[in-house]
């Protein structure tokens, strides 16, 4: 059965596609000798000369990325959107194409999330090395969060143009180039190898979550995307953890970055058994590779028409063909925007800082941490709980749930010093439940946000939520940078408005993804001759 066509729209551009890998994957060879050059100094490169490999390495990256760029272009050919019944019905079983696509999936979460946990592992010995104070280290995950932030608005736009597959395959290519940050030189070449990593990560999870949705059938989605999302965040961490005991004590933190690179070329490796969204060629009209798509998943398409194109210059009618409108759409938006931007300031703010100020009540740093990891443990439980009330009870009460419960978090915090309220006092309370709910929300969030909007708008959504999490950490990263860091409790109380007002938004105007099949939940707005 010939199933090429929804890989590379042409020989040629299947070429572009390996040959440009190939030349980011040399172009990082080239920075391996002075990577090796520091095995006498304990991988000590701070103030080597760059020698002409790794400029030539530099140049063969970004023309490698360029390239592969190339080859993940789309036909040419003009295309009409279609229309189209899938089956067997989306209460269908998984099959084994399904399960090659979780675990495929599964293993670039882990590589994204490996990409920024690494940050935190990198620090202290970079911060050795190059002689930095803490507010200079602080522009490391600063930089860091601006990139994937830039990068998730960016590949989910691509991901709705040029497709799903191509935005993963185009950010696992840049995954691969920029790992040389373990063999730059100077701390600047440091950060700017930094924001092209996170350019690169910042897509990973939102582009994956519109192409799984498309992907599974209704009944296994919600369990699937959200337990993924919560396997991806625990497996990175947990890997980079590891590898981090186990190689930096012989390879310095250099070794760190570096592990990008074969995990990188892991995943472009694998790429010819990911293939496109069937949903979304059949959107753009390519419906030829969309039966060769659903063909691996024994399924098909029956009723296939094409929409009508519009007359120039003709009016325009819009019809809404389903539940949705486009004012709770946009509410909806609005509501998902505040609980991504109020995540982020709390997992990258309130609780980084959160140590701090526990030592700075009189807890010892070893009892802090306890603590902390104590309460981090329930994170794993929880994203258990949270894919289990998500698939089988309701998608839009569990991330009400969630959202509550971080608020809950937020107001104990803010009135922790209360001595009418004391329990609040005891820091279990507060920390367990923000990270109940954060470890809730960041698992909701994205699979909730693919399912609510339309195909052609499903990367965008998930995109754009995905970077408004990271907006949350660029402010709270922003204030550290500037010495600007507000009280604790303030901070708590401050975020706890925009949190609480994107929970009434969710109860008002979220709407039940449950059971439902994709193209039931979408605005239909056509445009047709008046």
């Amino acid at each position: 059965m010939k199933d090429k066509s929804s890989l590379f729209a042409s020989w040629y551009n299947a070429l572009g596609f390996w040959g440009g890998s190939a030349m980011v994957a040399a172009g990082v060879a080239l920075h391996l000798p002075m990577f090796l050059m520091g095995r006498s100094t304990g991988y000590r490169l701070v103030g080597m000369p760059m020698g002409a490999g790794m400029l030539i390495g530099m140049a063969l990256i970004v023309l490698g990325v360029i390239v592969a760029a190339y080859g993940l272009l789309p036909p040419r050919e003009p295309q009409r959107a279609s229309t189209g019944r899938i089956i067997p019905p989306e209460d269908a079983p998984l099959t084994k194409a399904h399960w090659i696509q979780i675990g495929l999936v599964g293993i670039a979460l882990v590589v994204d999330v490996m990409k920024a946990a690494t940050l935190g592992f990198v620090t202290p010995g970079m911060g050795t090395e190059y002689g930095l104070d803490s507010a200079s280290i602080s522009l490391l995950p600063f930089v860091g969060l601006t990139g994937t932030t830039a990068g998730s608005f960016i590949w989910g736009a691509l991901a709705d143009i040029y497709g799903r597959r191509a935005s993963l395959l185009l950010a696992s290519v840049m995954f691969v180039g920029t790992s040389i940050c373990g063999a730059m030189p100077s701390f600047a070449w440091n950060l700017s190898m930094c924001f092209m990593m996170g350019l690169a990560a910042g897509g990973m999870l939102p582009v994956a979550n519109a192409l799984l949705a498309e992907i599974m059938p209704t009944r296994h989605r919600g369990w699937c995307l959200v337990l993924l999302g919560g396997i991806g965040t625990v497996g990175g961490y947990f890997a980079t953890s590891e590898a981090s005991a186990l190689l930096q004590p012989h390879f310095g933190w250099r070794i760190m970055w570096l592990l990008g690179f074969p995990t990188g070329l892991i995943l472009i490796a694998m790429s010819p058994l990911l293939p496109e969204s069937a949903r979304f060629l059949l959107e753009k009209g390519r419906v030829e590779e969309a039966r060769e798509t659903l063909a691996r998943y024994g399924a098909a398409i029956a009723g296939i028409e094409s929409a009508p194109e519009p007359e120039p210059n003709a009016p325009r009618h819009v019809s809404v063909g389903s539940t949705l409108s486009s004012k709770p759409r946009f509410a909806l938006s609005v509501a998902l925007t505040l609980a991504a931007l109020a995540w982020g300031f709390v997992n990258y703010g309130v609780l980084l800082w959160l140590p701090g100020n526990l030592v700075s009540r009189g807890q010892s740093v070893g009892l802090a941490s306890a603590l902390i990891a104590r309460s981090t443990m329930i994170a794993i439980p929880t994203v258990a709980i949270a894919t289990y009330l998500y698939s089988l009870w309701s998608t839009k009460r569990v991330l009400v749930l969630a959202i509550g419960v971080t608020t809950l978090g937020l107001i104990a915090t803010l009135l922790r010093n209360s001595h009418g309220i004391p329990f609040l006092s005891d820091p279990l309370v507060y920390v367990s439940l923000l990270i109940v709910g954060t470890s809730a929300v960041i698992s909701l969030l994205m699979p909730y946000a693919a399912e609510s909007f339309p195909v052609r708008q499903r990367g965008r959504a998930t995109g754009w939520v995905a970077g408004c999490s990271k907006v949350g950490g660029v402010m709270a990263q922003g204030l550290a940078v500037l010495a600007l860091v507000p009280a604790f409790g303030i901070a708590a109380g401050a975020i706890a408005v925009p949190t609480a007002v994107s929970l009434v938004l969710v109860s008002v105007f979220g709407h039940e993804t449950r059971g439902r099949d994709l193209r039931e939940m979408e605005t239909q707005i056509s445009i047709q001759e008046a």
